[in-house]
């Protein structure tokens, strides 16, 4: 998953949006207690934050587990996965047998 860009600065925003992309083992304690304490404790799940400085301060020091995200860029992301997702079309599975085989199966096999 590539970390998005900020478009603009992170400071100027009101809230954050804050993903976990990489997992607790092997980690420090220290870096898991912050972790836990920003509310994330699985992989790919995103918490929204203020933006403050004790929470600035935090995300720093688990910079590499992390992405961050505004909170508009991080509803706009979601809204074009929404929309592309509905673009795909139906997968519609057949389970009928063929025609050709159909008549095959109907037909006594002739030894002779």
């Amino acid at each position: 998953m590539a970390k998005a860009k900020a478009a603009a600065p992170i400071a100027w925003s009101a809230r954050l949006a804050i993903t976990l992309v990489r997992g607790l083992p092997g980690t420090l304690a220290l870096h898991r207690r912050t972790l836990e304490a920003l509310g994330l404790r699985k992989c790919y799940r995103t918490v929204i934050r203020e933006n403050t400085p004790t929470i600035r301060g935090m995300v720093k020091q688990v910079k590499r587990h992390l992405a961050v995200e505004t909170e508009e860029m991080y509803l706009a992301r979601l809204k074009k996965e929404a929309e592309q997702k509905a673009l795909r079309p139906p997968i519609v599975m057949r389970h009928s047998v063929p025609t050709s085989l159909s008549k095959k199966m109907q037909e006594p096999e002739t030894k002779g």
